[in-house]
């Protein structure tokens, strides 16, 4: 249950950009990072219309970026606010479920963006010479600054690096004040997770309230121990069936399942157990947890004066 609670949020954070934690809400905010709550009670965690909104202005700085370059360059094609929220682990969103059911058609409609984004055709027909030039004004190229930080493990701490320069970086420079602070903040609360899951999957609270959804599950005719494993099947039954009887038959099992996640209380205990679990980890990520939000916060605020919010 610990790789499925896990590989739901992996799942939800492609789906919606940048998550920290993936149980969903019921505000109409989108997903939330259940964490809203910190020891130290500065900044708000963001909601899900506000980090749409700071992805937004980061394409458009980078679009005007590499116009004055000289380069042409395509912002991404947008999911609309209500398209970009995910199930994440368990969704207690009736009417979302009975729209989108598990979320699959918005899937493949942010992968047919991705595979017929225009930057890349646009890259492969320039000379070696500009694309070499069209590398470094996006990016950096070569010679860009190689950032590092470290991310927490269940057993330590582990690397990540990239490469940022740019436009991109001066696009999150523009931003975040400090890309390099924003990315060491950023990949260590984002890897926070897999240091408590395993205490939320054990945690009695947890497991009672899965229980009932599990029960509620069966009466109504879908005999599935978690939800993740709900969401397996609903990928295993669509190879036999023709697209739109397949997505009937997703949206029924989805809106079964956020019935039960609202009847068991599931939805809600996993968010206040991820958010008490969170703020049990040891003092020393507090100050990345704060540095995070206050970044992320500034982030937004100037966004606001960069491009508009989401539909």
């Amino acid at each position: 249950m610990k790789r499925r609670f896990i590989a739901a949020c992996a799942v939800a954070a492609v789906l919606s950009a940048a998550v920290t934690g993936c149980v969903q809400n019921t505000s109409g905010q989108g997903p939330t990072t259940a964490a809203a709550s910190t020891r130290t009670g500065q900044e708000s965690e963001p909601t899900q219309a506000e980090r749409l909104r700071i992805s937004d202005a980061t394409e458009a700085l980078i679009k005007r970026c590499m116009n004055r370059a000289g380069f042409s360059y395509w912002t991404g094609t947008r999911l609309s606010l209500e398209e970009s929220r995910s199930p994440g682990y368990v969704n207690d969103d009736v009417d979302w479920a009975a729209e989108h059911g598990y979320g699959s058609r918005i899937q493949e409609k942010a992968d047919k963006a991705r595979r017929a984004n225009p930057n890349g055709t646009y890259r492969a027909g320039l000379s070696p010479q500009r694309r070499r030039a069209y590398d470094k004004a996006l990016d950096g190229g070569r010679d860009a600054t190689v950032l590092t930080a470290e991310i927490p493990t269940p057993d330590g701490t582990g690397k990540i690096s990239k490469r940022l320069g740019g436009c991109s970086a001066k696009a999150e420079k523009k931003l975040y004040g400090d890309p390099a602070a924003w990315f060491r903040a950023d990949k260590a609360v984002t890897n926070l997770q897999p240091l408590y899951v395993s205490r939320i999957t054990r945690d009695k609270k947890f497991t009672d309230a899965l229980t009932a959804w599990a029960r509620c599950m069966a009466a109504a005719g879908h005999r599935y121990p978690d939800p993740p494993a709900a969401q397996d099947a609903v990928a295993r039954q669509a190879a036999g069936l023709a697209p739109a009887e397949a997505f009937e038959a997703e949206k029924r099992l989805a809106v079964a399942e956020a019935r039960c996640a609202r009847t068991s209380l599931l939805a809600a205990v996993a968010r206040e157990r991820e958010t008490y679990y969170r703020g049990t980890l040891p003092d020393r990520y507090e100050e990345l947890i704060d540095t995070h939000r206050r970044l992320e916060h500034d982030a937004y605020t100037r966004a606001a004066g960069i491009t508009g919010p989401r539909a």
